[in-house]
């Protein structure tokens, strides 16, 4: 629920449900907490790889309040959603938990744990002007959310925004069940616009940029495609394991570790053995690597044209050799979406698929003068609130005290 509505800000309407679902226990002070949505910029399935991605916090976020209940359960209520509890007395992995906000709540709970921490019942009240399944990662904000209640709560060492995003993605790996980089939650914490180097995954080098695209005459614009990515995780899923039979054939992990040019020398006995998506997915890794590198250049000079250009060329990877448009058959909504957009851009701004792809959203730089004909337009085809025009939030997942 965003803010300035009727029912007040998402503050406000946290507050409320927080004292009507959670009335039998008297709490003291409330804790706040707030944590953003992510839009990635650039770098398109590059970050599991162990390469560069530029992303940043949206002005839509989940906000919340929480206090201690004094029992060793967690009590969580949801805007939408009905409230549910955990105990804390076990933080090992379930699987009837996979997918489920119980899950995740185990997850960091476990992480946090290991930080020195010791486990504490509290209740948590949440709201969320996220658009679902749109793929700007509401999970990430879910688990960051989390994750800043309870190092609030629980007596223990400050956790800086890396660290804090590491432990969102062991959640969702392990205790969601959801394979993914570390893009998403790092972009969540770190708040802003951010370069993000993942070759060392156990310290990602970051850098952030004050930049507003709104100044610079685009407007970023992000396009729910009508179709929930969520079904299509088994799509998503096989992009990383593709990448990475390619790096197992020189003895690696990850694609970033892999000699292009030892590549190209045994490209031949790889795509016999591996077959060609797997090929041109490597081949999208380093392109877009590449391009991530050249747009960050460009947004750090100002030149918002020539990172326009290296835009519309990550998007035409992304379509024909990452291959996460398409979903194969006659249903295409994030093609569509895209060939809609290029329809009424007709040349300018630039478009590209957004985040996991196949479903959930696609990302438009938008010029400032044809916002309101673009989102009409995308809107009456796709169906209202389809297209949204986002702002780069500065701040990253925080919680404060009331």
């Amino acid at each position: 629920m965003a803010a300035g509505t009727d029912k007040g800000t998402p503050l406000d309407v946290a507050r409320e449900l927080f004292d009507r679902e959670f009335s039998d226990v008297a709490h003291e002070r409330l804790l706040a907490v707030h944590a953003p949505a992510r839009s990635e910029i650039s770098g398109n399935h590059t970050d599991h790889e162990g390469g560069h991605v530029i992303a940043g916090a949206l002005n839509v976020a989940i906000d919340g309040v929480a206090a201690p209940n004094g029992t060793d359960r967690v009590r969580v209520a949801s805007a939408g959603y009905p409230t549910f509890e955990i105990a804390l007395d076990s933080l090992e992995e379930r699987e009837d938990e996979h997918v489920t906000t119980a899950g995740l709540v185990r997850g960091m709970a476990a992480c946090m744990a290991r930080t020195g921490r010791t486990p504490a019942g509290f209740d948590l009240a949440m709201t969320s002007d996220i658009p679902s399944g749109g793929g700007l990662s509401s999970s990430a904000a879910v688990e960051a959310a989390l994750g800043r209640v309870m190092e609030a709560l629980w007596k223990g060492p400050e956790v800086n925004p890396v660290e804090l995003a590491k432990m969102g993605q062991f959640a969702e790996n392990r205790y969601f069940g959801k394979p993914c980089g570390l893009m998403d939650q790092a972009a969540v914490c770190l708040g802003g616009l951010a370069f993000m180097d993942f070759e060392d995954a156990g310290e990602p080098r970051t850098a952030k940029l004050e930049l507003d695209f709104d100044a610079a005459g685009y407007a970023l614009c992000l396009v729910d495609v009508g179709c929930d990515h969520a079904p299509f995780t088994a799509d998503y899923a096989a992009v990383p394991v593709e990448m990475q039979q390619v790096a197992r054939e020189f003895g690696h992990e990850r694609l970033c570790e892999v000699d292009p040019a030892e590549f190209d020398r045994r490209l031949p006995e790889l795509r016999e053995k591996l077959g060609d998506r797997a090929i041109l997915r490597a081949i999208h890794y380093w392109r877009e690597n590449e391009l991530v590198d050249k747009r960050w250049d460009a947004l750090t000079s100002g030149d918002i044209d020539r990172f326009l250009e290296l835009t519309r060329e990550s998007g035409a990877s992304s379509a024909m050799f990452l291959q996460n448009v398409s979903t194969g058959g006659s249903f295409q909504p994030a093609m569509l979406a895209l060939g809609l957009a290029e329809r009424i851009l007709d040349g300018l701004g630039a478009t590209r698929i957004h985040g996991g792809g196949f479903g959930g959203s696609i990302q438009c730089f938008v010029p400032l003068d044809m916002v309101e004909d673009f989102t009409d337009q995308m809107n009456a085809w796709l169906g209202e609130g389809a297209c949204v025009h986002y702002q780069i939030a500065e701040k990253g997942a925080h919680a404060e005290w009331l």
